[in-house]
């Protein structure tokens, strides 16, 4: 939440009783899925991913089209998470 506005709601792949399943479960856990967060520091995050091993997928580089840098990684559990920059 921020202030009083929904930014992020997060499910189990098994859903719920008002949502029911999320997921079909053929289809492998981060197929299609894609998180963008922005940071403050990129920089320092870099560095604290770097530090951890995190798998990265793509370095750090310049995304042309947002006008931003970003590095894009994969989480435990394989889910795509892209850090950016302002």
């Amino acid at each position: 939440m921020v202030d009083d506005d929904v930014v992020l709601q997060l499910h189990t792949r098994d859903g719920d009783p008002e949502h029911g399943p999320l997921a079909i479960p053929e289809v492998p856990v981060g197929n299609g899925v894609a998180a963008w967060f922005e940071v403050d520091d990129l920089d320092a995050a870099s560095d604290r991913i770097a530090k951890a091993r995190a798998h990265v997928e793509w370095p750090l580089h310049v995304n042309d089209l947002a006008h931003h840098r970003e590095i894009w990684l994969r989480d435990p559990d394989g889910y795509r998470v892209v850090l950016a920059g302002r």
